[in-house]
Order: C-alpha cells, then structure tokens, then sequence
C-alpha cells in the first residue's frame, strides 16, 4: 500500500455510491430542465484561454484555471465555466438557430482552488439558459427552474432560499452615492463577501477601495434596505411572475448579492441553504446581455445560472434525502449450481433480460449459501437455482430473498412468476 499512487488533489474518485448520488442529481436536474421545455447540449472540455480572458475575470483566468500549453504552443484551460462556451457556439450559428433558445447541460469543470468541504477542483455543474428574451418574465422562468429543482429533491423554503438583486438598480445607487465607475467592479465584489467578513475589516476594505465615511455610511444603508426591490420595475415585474410561477415563497429580495462576474448586467440571483452545516451557496446566476457580441455575435439578451454538484449532494445527503443505495441494478441472481448448469444458468437470465428484468449471474460454481449470501449483500430480491433435479423435470427453483419464502414453478413460467413477485415488492 505504501506505493499506492494517490490521487491528484482536489479530483474525486466516483465509487457506486457516490456514482449513485451523482447520477440522482443528474435525473433531477434533466426532469426539471424538461419540464420547462428546455434542450440539452454540451461544449468542449477544453478552451482556449483567449475565450475567459476577456469576459470571465482575471481572477478566474490567472488563479482559478488549469492554464497550460499544447503541444502545438497554444495557451488552453481545461473548462472553469460554460457560459463563454455557450456565448461562441450561439454566435457561430446565431442565424440558423430558433429563438428563444431554452439550452441545459449537465457535466465536468476544473478550477484550480484550495480543497475543503464543499469544494474541490474537480466538480460537475448543471448550466441552465434562456436566450433571446429580455424581459424581467425571462429572469423569473430561470427563478422558477431553480426553485422547481430545490423543490423536486425535497428542500423546502425552510432550508433553501433564492437571493435576488439588479445590477442597474444597484448601478443608480452606485450613481447616487458619486461612486467612480473603474471602482464599482472592486465594491461589488467586496459586497459579494460582505457575509463572510467581520464588519469592521469590511468597513475598512471599503475605506481603502476609496470610499469615504459618507459614502460608506451611505451605501450601508442600501445594503440594509430590504424594500428598496420596489423602487425597480423590473424587479416589481420579476416578483409578480415568480407568484405566478407558484415559487414566490422560495424567493427574497437582498441588496447584498451582486455576483462579481463582469458579465452580468440586470437581474443576478443566488440560492442558498439557509440551515443546516454549509449555509453556502447552492447555485447562481443572472442576466448577460452583452456577452454573445464580446465573442463576436450579434447582441443578444441571455439569462441562466449554474449550480456544480458539491454543495446540493452534502447538503442532500445531511438532510437524508438522498435515496437508498442499491449495490447492483439488477433484482435478480441466477445461481450456477455447478459446472455442467451453466449453460443452463446463462440461458434462463438472456431469457430473464429478454423480458425487461435486470438479472445477474453468479460467475463460477460455487456453494449455493455463498451465492446467497452475495445475492444479499448486493441487496437483490430474487435468487434462482437450476439443479439437476429441477433441468430433468423443465423446473427452476425460485427463492424470495425478502421472505426467504421458496417456490418450484416451471422454467416456462419462471419470466410470470418473477415478474409478480418483483411488481409485489
């Protein structure tokens, strides 16, 4: 063991139950993204590193990214993100694609950030957008996609909540408080972290960003005004759509989120457990309408948010609502009662699969109490044995594993007996 290579830190290695939890918060996420009429799509896993230095921060670029040369001399980043992605793909068949566009992706993305609980640097992310619409309606579909989901896997408003903020409201306070413009991306994102800093070193990062005493007495006065959603339009428009949507409960207004992505540019969103170990962010995003022309396309207003599966599989897991592992898909087992059965063995389970039922056979005679056992342990319901016996007489022995309970039923009526006893389970 002590020459076992280990794993690069920050990857993850996928055992079945961990694949089980994955693959969970995948069927939700496809279910939900589904029912509001959206299509699945992907892009490559590999960028070049031109495509986020624009657009995605430099922070993200030159601290974040796994940035490394081709053999070909090239600068390229395995994927931090996917929305530069999207923005080059719709840019380059913009004319051929039907608007509005509803597009979702489920899949893996690396960012070269310090491990802890709730993140890595290997991570899966659902992608959600929807292009062509600009509209405050637009922004509350995205809403109500993210509500559906904490809804479909059983966080209630209790647990989760959805933050919502907009930049151009918070713009015409930025305006109001004489805020210089080359200073607003470092004081939103200093906002952003407002939560998770002490008052008074937030305060003084905000004196050094250049904002005097005023102005920071000021803008924490915006920052605490939780009415200050009804002086925006959009944002009264954004409200009354999400009740229509049947998820206003899950949603609040909060001055305090801004998403510091230089992308963003109304309505910006995140969900957050509100109880529980993490109270961290489950999934953001927010209204991009001018990233598709900074990639070379035609302006376009786009809405969408991301949500990576670290946080929502502990949180999921904690609140024990993940679903019981099943160590195999398969209910069945067919036993091989010895060397001269198996071919016997084999033909009942294509039989078995042919039917529609998941069956697995044991891979080498053995005694028929061990095959049980692992047929237990593998949390099967079914175990069938054909013995000497049974093959003279056209019979199959067909134990209940749940009640221990054993029948003889004829090898032609074994697919009908099995299939009652599965339905009955």
């Amino acid at each position: 063991m002590k020459n076992l290579i280990q794993p690069i830190k920050g990857t993850r290695e996928f055992y079945p139950e961990q694949m089980a939890l994955r693959n969970f918060i995948y069927e939700k996420v496809r279910a939900v993204s589904q029912a509001f009429g959206y299509q699945e799509w992907d892009g490559p896993y590999i960028e070049s590193i031109d495509l986020y230095a624009a657009k995605s921060g430099e922070e993200l670029v030159k601290k974040q990214s796994f940035v490394f040369e081709d053999r070909g001399g090239d600068l390229v980043a395995l994927r931090p993100e996917l929305t530069p992605s999207l923005a080059r793909m719709i840019a380059a068949r913009q004319n051929e694609l039907t608007f509005p566009l509803r597009w979702w992706s489920f899949g893996p993305f690396w960012r070269y950030e310090q491990p802890q609980k709730g993140r890595s640097r290997e991570f899966f992310q659902w992608n959600i957008d929807l292009l062509g619409v600009d509209s405050p309606e637009a922004d509350a579909e995205l809403i109500a996609v993210a509500a559906a989901f904490l809804r479909s896997v059983g966080l209630d408003p209790r647990r989760t909540a959805v933050f919502v903020n907009n930049r151009r409201l918070m713009d015409a306070q930025f305006d109001a408080l004489d805020i210089p413009h080359e200073k607003r991306l470092e004081i939103s994102n200093l906002i952003d972290r407002r939560s998770k800093m002490d008052s008074a070193k937030w305060d003084a990062n905000a004196l050094e960003l250049g904002l005097n005493e005023k102005q920071l007495d000021a803008m924490k006065n915006v920052l605490g005004d939780y009415d200050l959603w009804k002086k925006n339009e959009e944002l009264v428009r954004l409200f009354a759509a999400l009740e229509a949507l049947g998820v206003k409960e899950y949603v609040q207004f909060d001055p305090n989120i801004m998403r510091g992505l230089l992308y963003y540019t109304g309505t910006v969103f995140e969900a957050f457990e509100i109880s529980g170990s993490l109270k961290r962010a489950i999934l953001g995003g927010g209204r991009y309408d001018n990233l598709l022309a900074d990639v070379g396309g035609q302006p376009l207003p786009a809405v969408g948010f991301a949500m990576g599966d670290v946080v929502i599989g502990i949180i999921l897991q904690e609140s024990g609502l993940v679903p019981e592992f099943h160590p195999s898909p398969a209910s069945v087992l067919v036993t091989v009662f010895d060397e001269s059965m198996l071919a016997k063995s084999y033909a009942l389970s294509s039989t078995l699969r042919r039917a529609g039922v998941n069956v697995m056979v044991y891979p080498e005679p053995a005694r028929l109490q061990k095959q049980f056992k692992f047929a237990d342990k593998m949390k099967l319901r079914i175990a069938i044995t054909i013995g000497p016996d049974e093959a003279e007489k056209g019979q199959v022995a067909v134990k209940d594993l749940k009640s221990g309970a054993q029948q003889i039923v004829p090898e032609d009526a074994a697919v009908e007996f099995v299939g009652h006893l599965l339905e009955s389970q």
